[in-house]
């Protein structure tokens, strides 16, 4: 891939609705496309000089968020400005589905998701008030720290309660 980190970038054009999942087919279509978006995201991030590695690790927090998140779990469009999807993400999702979730991990995978919607805005593809509101949410380390702390400490029936805090349900960050 090092030849690709040399390359120089056009503006990319996506149309943004063919990123729509429905159906199961639907949904293997966007996942290629968003394979795509996410490999362009890696030659740029090299091609600005990030060092391969750096440029894996950013790309592959972006993907886990992106793909299996945004797309498989939410269903949603990945230019869908939706607030609180960072949130529900890095304050639920990752905890509820990790072995053993930590504030280091979801750490990378926050500099991912900052790094990608970075280049998005970059190429036009999604607003600054939601690239400012993605970067804010991906900020607030200390609160999903919290919560990787808190879900260690439920006691009997306490799930509820936890996640009602932060809940996946519905488009409520």
């Amino acid at each position: 891939m090092a030849e690709k980190c040399n390359e120089e970038f056009e503006q990319i054009k996506v149309e943004k609705n063919a990123f729509e999942p429905g159906t199961l087919d639907d949904e293997l279509r966007v996942d290629q496309l968003c394979k795509e978006l996410l490999l362009r995201f890696y030659q740029e991030t090299c091609a600005q000089g990030v060092d391969e590695a750096e440029a894996t690790d950013l790309a592959s927090g972006a993907d886990y968020f992106i793909r299996d998140f945004v797309v498989s779990i939410k269903q949603l469009n990945i230019f869908s400005e939706r607030p609180g999807i960072v949130r529900q993400f890095a304050g639920n999702w990752y905890i509820v589905n990790t072995l053993e979730p930590n504030g280091a991990e979801v750490g990378r995978h926050l500099r991912g998701v900052q790094a990608f919607y970075r280049f998005l805005y970059g190429h036009g593809l999604i607003s600054l008030q939601h690239l400012r509101a993605m970067e804010k949410e991906c900020a607030d380390t200390a609160y999903y720290e919290s919560r990787i702390d808190s879900f260690w400490d439920i006691k009997g029936d306490g799930y509820g309660a936890w996640e009602r805090e932060c809940t996946l349900r519905g488009d409520r960050p």
